[in-house]
């Protein structure tokens, strides 16, 4: 169940936790975990490299679903890393992003999202769907979000593997706002650490050449940090941003 409260945005897992060990990646949506139970597989949406995070007999947070007929009951939510100081949650579900910013504006934590008054997920468009349309008297605003669990050198990175899907967004996001619409990127850095966020270039330079040429265009860019507890997600402080 997602909750929301006058001071901060909050998204629940929405069924019970369960805490695991991390053995390892399977294949590209399955994840091997152990626990006192014994070992146990687990789904995972995210279809990045997940780069620096899949260490062997790490922590994982997994929210158990008693939907009937799913193969696997659990889904990964969140892995364990070792900071500097300190170690902290990687969220790593990329379902978060849009709710966390529809659980934002509806707190009204988003002042670039002042003046709209409905929020309709996965809009059309010509070559697919977007993540979310703003409207009401301040017009229309279409929204796209994308999960952040990359950070170089303290700059929180996007994205962590090549993403056609992405650069298709971008194209598509620039489009938009040269025809007079506005546009925006709203980035979930499900991690403490970043300082500021940028693409990650070396992972993908078309796609950081294409989000300079969006925000030339007049692509809006939030990166927020999401912090990531046991209780779930809270919306964060907003970082710079380093092109």
């Amino acid at each position: 169940m997602e909750t929301v409260n006058s001071s901060q945005a909050h998204v629940g897992f929405g069924g019970k936790i369960r805490t695991a060990r991390l053995v390892g990646r399977r294949v590209r949506f399955l994840m091997d975990f152990e626990d006192e139970s014994g070992p146990f597989t687990a789904h995972t949406n995210n279809t990045g490299t997940m780069l620096g995070l899949l260490r062997r007999g790490s922590e994982a947070l997994l929210s158990v679903s008693d939907a009937p007929g799913r193969k696997y009951a659990c889904t990964v939510e969140a892995l364990r890393l070792r900071g500097c100081r300190e170690d902290f949650w990687v969220g790593v579900n990329t379902s978060l992003p849009t709710r966390m910013l529809r659980a934002a504006w509806e707190a009204g934590l988003l002042p670039d999202c002042e003046g709209y008054t409905q929020f309709t997920a996965e809009p059309r468009f010509a070559g697919g769907r977007l993540d979310a349309r703003l409207s009401g008297p301040g017009g229309e605003l279409l929204v796209e979000t994308k999960n952040v669990t990359l950070v170089e050198e303290c700059v929180a990175q996007f994205p962590d593997a090549p993403t056609e899907r992405g650069r298709k967004h971008l194209v598509e996001l620039t489009r938009l706002r040269q025809a007079g619409t506005r546009a925006a990127l709203f980035f979930a850095v499900q991690r403490p650490d970043g300082e500021c966020f940028g693409p990650a270039d070396v992972v993908d330079p078309e796609y950081g050449e294409l989000l300079r040429q969006a925000v030339a265009a007049g692509v809006e860019v939030w990166p927020f940090v999401v912090d990531v507890a046991e209780d779930g997600y809270r919306l964060g402080r907003r970082l710079t941003l380093a092109l």
